[in-house]
């Protein structure tokens, strides 16, 4: 991208209320859009290629519940305010459903059903603009595309993040041909939400619904490895990315990272400090479901990089998600609670 371009810092901030002490802002909860649905199923029929490839006939069954259950849930946003009074929600911010990446699409159908996406998420967000915020997707499998949807997202609809998957079909997020995507992210300013739909070549992972309780974090934990030790965080100081599930499993065993840095030149070909030094300037949601967890994150990671996230309305989702933080001091839970998300997204307290 060159010349003169509409970033973030221009962008006006959206003013919302707080309706107890702190403002309370969710960064991980997700919407589907239909319409963008009924677009792949047209050229794509049938189940899409991916997580349900390495799922057991028991996790399959439990899934198939799950979204009979919150599909109304899910796919609008009729019964959302209620909830989000319930779980003391102040703003949601709306990013897709991970199923909704369609990665596997051909470049065009993948534009299509993005704009689909978006088109769908400036809508909801349009009905009830003081509880939500809106985050895009785009068609990284081509990433000029990616690119210039990512830009309308930002400069004609207003969304405040793009969500991305770990990896596209396969290919890791430090490729080269990925890096026009993290310049253009960089230049806009705009929030990255990385967020993973199950493991790669997960056949070890199909029963137990492993492929999501260990292969979500462990796809972010590759994620992050590959965009620290390749060097985009490099090349990229400026980005704003968001980690989904705390971040996976790097912030609880960086060490190991930071010894084969120093201990080999393979690890230290192309970043250029300790990998934790990257890490600490990613911000992590704070799904974790275990308060020792939290507390070595708000230690180790800091308060500043911490926001709260509770997956709604998925079955894997934080149940009481202003109460896991409430043992947290009044400052440090002003930021986790939404401070800090509200900063990423350009909101301000009315």
């Amino acid at each position: 991208m060159t010349g003169q371009v509409f970033t973030c810092s221009a962008r006006q901030p959206i003013p919302v209320s707080a309706r107890g002490q702190h403002l309370v802002v969710d960064i991980h909860c997700h919407l589907g859009i239909p319409a963008a649905d009924a677009i792949v199923q047209a050229a794509y029929p049938g189940p899409p290629p991916g997580i349900n490839d390495f799922t057991s006939a028991k996790t399959a069954e439990v899934n198939r519940a799950q979204f009979a259950q919150i599909g109304r849930t899910l796919n609008t946003i009729d019964t959302r305010l209620e909830d989000m009074d319930r779980l003391g929600i102040d703003v949601q911010a709306l990013s897709p459903s991970p199923g909704q990446y369609f990665y596997f699409t051909d470049p065009e159908t993948g534009r299509a059903a993005a704009q689909a996406v978006n088109d769908g998420m400036a809508a909801a967000v349009a009905q009830h603009p003081d509880r939500f915020v809106g985050m895009g997707t785009v068609p990284l499998q081509d990433p000029r595309l990616a690119i210039e949807e990512m830009t309308r997202c930002v400069q004609e609809l207003d969304l405040r993040g793009i969500e991305i998957s770990s990896n596209v079909n396969g290919k890791d997020l430090h490729a080269p041909e990925f890096r026009p995507f993290w310049a253009a992210a960089e230049e806009l300013g705009v929030l990255i939400f990385l967020h993973p739909l199950g493991f790669t070549h997960a056949n070890r992972m199909s029963e137990y619904y492993f492929n999501n309780l260990i292969g979500n974090p462990l796809e972010s934990t590759l994620a992050v490895g590959h965009l620290i030790f390749g060097g985009v965080l490099d090349a990229y100081p400026g980005l704003k990315l968001c980690v989904a599930h705390g971040g996976g499993y790097i912030p609880g065993y960086w060490g190991r990272m930071d010894h084969g840095w120093r201990a080999r030149a393979d690890c230290s070909e192309h970043c250029r400090h300790e990998p934790s030094s990257y890490l600490r300037k990613l911000w992590l949601d704070t799904l974790v479901f275990d308060k020792d967890q939290l507390d070595s994150l708000v230690r180790t990671h800091g308060a500043d990089k911490l926001c709260l996230g509770t997956d709604y309305p998925f079955d894997m989702s934080e149940p009481d998600p202003v109460g896991f933080h409430e043992r947290l001091d009044e400052q440090t839970k002003a930021k986790i609670l939404g401070g800090n998300a509200a900063a990423l997204l350009g909101l301000t307290r009315v």
